[in-house]
């Protein structure tokens, strides 16, 4: 297709997503409405709508809309391939997706097989009324979790991906023996140091940045002051495309809430606190399995966090929504995973008798909670605070735990973090495969939940602004050779994969921004 009927093409989709929607109605609304001021005229009524609707703010909020849907929707593609290309266009990854998922099924109907729990039910009246009193403190009681197993850990995932193979690519091909030194062995396009450079220039070194507390040619107090100034103009403004570019440097703790909020076009108006309360209310109503995995991983990792256990019952209420929420299902339109199908009792098995389980199509695994955990030092309204991780997740975290080709999907980011460390530390690399202690192996754990739960709280605030600022997760990748750098000297001495790890076992004392800009701008190419 060609530049201008890809556009056309894109500019259709997006005016038919937005149709429909609440924005849609409200603009339709005021434009009816402001018919009857004395300062719309007859002759020129389009030019005077549209002008109301400019100073009114409704213009920007439209914007906002249409700039939210140019990041979600899929890239425009050729109009006679098959719905299955546009989600993923590798055979062998959609394969590999569809055999992972079938393989995650078989373990959740295993446990409700085990346990002799269904994965849903109706809640009788007395535990609904029991749960509807305790919502605000879940964490004191919560069900016996002894026989619950997460259904996978990151690890069983990582297996997965070292054995995933492109049929129609022959290794020996490959120019130089560095390519065989990594566990991922598929042939993905990823970007190296001085074309990360030019990608991320906002970071190099000679630019303030929040985060790093001496400036190079800046005095920190008046970079900070001046900084935070624009800040607050950008959140007045109320564009998000202005506060994506601002995240770039960092955001300010004092503004970060409102930008990320305004980058993700996450509102909490009064249809959005009605609808969180709609999905409180089906979680009292229903049981489900999946509750069960929710409660035993807030239990493993965030109630053991010294950062994060203070925020356990938020965690329970903004998770239980969400498995609930059938929203998140349109995400699958550009994710190369399929949401998981169950069999409603007594109905056969057959294709129309088949429901999504759970209703949003995320099976969650050892570690999920994580990716909320950090949001709550923002926002402490959890109908705000549902609504901005639900974007976040629909945009970023699912990139995480689903197999594509995607330059900001796992596979990718741990190819990435494979070269970059091949390229720059070769001899680090060497001795670390020697020694049966592969790079990867250590680092997984920190890319698939984008450092959360590795860094001090703080630090992962300023490297997931970097995440929005430049959408795309590659900065999880460079932050992990980054900290191989970093550690480099000490990991030169190691004998084992045990000793390595331990040598990589504390990461809270570490300051994200100095690592990324010196491992990006003052490594030697």
């Amino acid at each position: 297709m060609d530049e201008g009927s890809e556009l056309s093409l894109t500019i259709a989709q997006i005016v038919q997503r937005l149709k429909g929607s609440h924005l849609h109605s409200q603009i339709e609304r005021q434009a009816k409405e402001c018919l009857h001021q004395p300062e719309i005229k007859l002759e020129s009524l389009k030019e005077d709508v549209r002008s109301f609707l400019k100073t009114s703010g409704w213009e920007r909020q439209l914007q906002n809309a249409v700039y939210r849907e140019l990041h979600v929707q899929l890239p425009p593609s050729h109009p006679a391939a098959p719905p299955e290309h546009l989600k993923e266009p590798l055979a062998y990854m959609r394969k590999a997706q569809a055999s992972w998922e079938k393989r995650v099924l078989k373990s959740l109907n295993s446990m409700s097989t085990e346990l002799g729990v269904p994965l849903a039910r109706m809640r009788p009246a007395a535990e609904q009324k029991e749960l509807s009193n305790k919502w605000n403190e879940m964490g004191t009681d919560e069900p016996d979790l002894t026989s619950v197993r997460p259904v996978y850990a990151p690890k069983d995932f990582l297996e997965v991906l070292i054995s995933l193979r492109n049929p129609n690519h022959d290794g020996s091909e490959d120019v130089g023996v560095r390519s065989h030194w990594g566990l991922i062995q598929v042939p993905l396009n990823v970007r190296d140091i001085p074309q990360l450079r030019q990608a991320y220039s906002e970071l190099n070194l000679t630019s303030g940045q929040l985060g790093i507390d001496d400036h190079a040619h800046i005095h920190p107090d008046m970079f900070e002051n001046e900084y935070v100034q624009i800040g607050k103009k950008v959140v007045l403004e109320q564009d998000s495309a202005a506060a994506q570019q601002y995240s770039r440097q960092g955001c300010p703790t004092g503004l970060r809430a409102d930008l990320w909020a305004l980058i993700l076009n996450s509102t909490n108006q009064p249809q959005d606190v009605m609808y969180y309360e709609q999905l409180t209310a089906g979680v009292i109503q229903h049981d489900l399995l999946v509750d069960n995995l929710i409660y035993k991983d807030v239990k493993l990792t965030a109630s053991n966090d010294d950062y994060y256990f203070v925020f356990e019952d938020f965690l329970y209420q903004v998770l239980l929504c969400f498995s609930r929420d059938t929203a998140v299902l349109e995400h699958f339109k550009y994710n190369s995973a399929t949401p998981p199908k169950s069999f409603i009792q007594g109905k056969g098995e057959d294709e129309e008798s088949a429901v999504v389980y759970p209703p949003n199509g995320v099976i969650p695994f050892h570690g999920f909670s994580m990716y909320v955990a950090p949001l709550c030092f923002l926002y402490n309204e959890p109908s705000k605070l549902y609504s901005v991780f639900r974007e976040m997740y629909s945009r970023y975290f699912f990139r995480l735990h689903s197999i594509s080709s995607s330059p900001s999907g796992v596979v990718s980011l741990c190819l990435q973090f494979e070269r970059l460390l091949q390229t720059h530390l070769p001899q680090l690399f060497y001795h670390l495969r020697q020694i049966e202690a592969q790079p990867l192996r250590i680092a997984f754990k920190w890319m698939v939940r984008a450092f959360s739960g590795y860094l001090s709280s703080d630090q992962l605030l300023l490297l997931w602004d970097r995440i929005l600022g430049y959408d795309s997760l590659e900065v999880v990748a460079v932050l992990a050779a980054a900290v191989f750098a970093f550690r480099a000297e000490n990991l030169m001495e190691v004998t084992s994969l045990a000793s390595a790890e331990a040598v990589l076992a504390d990461l809270s004392t570490l300051k994200v921004m100095p690592l990324i800009q010196i491992f990006l701008f003052a490594t030697a190419i």
